[in-house]
């Protein structure tokens, strides 16, 4: 087991990649926190405990200090120490800067970056105190290429890697090392509330793998950054997609 006797938070746990990647850590060995702003963590929580895991789930505003604070301390209270921070969190809403709301803006970059600020205000000062932790960041290929009509989303994603690269440098000394994991589509209820069914299998094809990811291909590379196996990787912004953002691909070769 990659991350026994490790405890992990997972912001945006109940559902999607979050889940994915806290069932993994679970099955790796690692206490986990489902932070999450709905009482689907709670059954994801209940599922991992059921199945002989360690899972504790704790209602969660991500876009407020109070609620982050208190997850954080009732983490630290239970499992005595916090080892990985995986910032998953994240709403997509569409619209471009002529027609979305400024409430919408500000609760998209609250709940996508803001978020991030926060979990580690409060998280890193116990982070560091083990001398080997990791902060994973969940950003977007949208926020290394932009999308259309979702520029707050892709605003705030392109905030996350930026971010996760300059905490990488505050924090190298601490022992903390931050990276970030930028998906391409992934079949989660995101994607498909997005697009129809359609259009997901148009997308399939301009993929260069010629298919949309799972949640459980990024969770195994969350679980990478998590590992003693990435302990010399920091700073470093990881796609996950299928090759997308490697360029232009004729999908008529295929």
């Amino acid at each position: 087991m990659q991350l026994r006797g490790k405890t992990a938070i997972i912001t945006g746990a109940g559902s999607g990649i979050g889940k994915a990647i806290a069932e993994l850590f679970a099955r790796e060995g690692a206490a986990v926190v489902i932070a999450a702003h709905n009482d689907n963590g709670k059954s994801v929580a209940d599922a991992i405990n059921k199945n002989g895991g360690k899972a504790l789930f704790l209602k969660t505003d991500v876009t407020s200090a109070a609620s982050v604070k208190r997850t954080v301390e009732l983490t630290i209270k239970t499992y005595k120490r916090i080892d990985i921070l995986v910032n998953n969190a994240g709403i997509m809403p569409q619209g471009t800067v002529e027609l979305m709301s400024e409430k919408d803006w500000d609760l998209v970059i609250d709940t996508n970056l803001k978020s991030i600020f926060l979990t580690g205000k409060y998280a890193v000062p116990s982070l560091r105190k083990t001398g080997k932790a990791a902060i994973i960041n969940i950003a977007s290929e949208w926020g290394l290429t932009g999308g259309q009509g979702v520029a707050a989303y892709c605003a705030s994603k392109g905030g996350v890697i930026n971010l996760t690269r300059a905490m990488a440098l505050d924090h190298a000394r601490m022992g903390i090392r931050v990276n970030c994991i930028c998906p391409g589509p992934i079949k989660t209820k995101m994607l498909t509330n997005f697009f129809t069914k359609q259009e997901l299998g148009i997308i399939a094809t301009m993929v260069p793998l010629g298919r949309i990811g799972t949640p459980e291909e990024i969770a195994n590379v969350a679980l990478f950054l998590a590992s003693d196996a990435s302990s010399y990787v920091t700073g470093s912004i990881i796609s996950a997609d299928g090759g997308d953002s490697a360029g232009f691909y004729d999908a008529g070769d295929r």
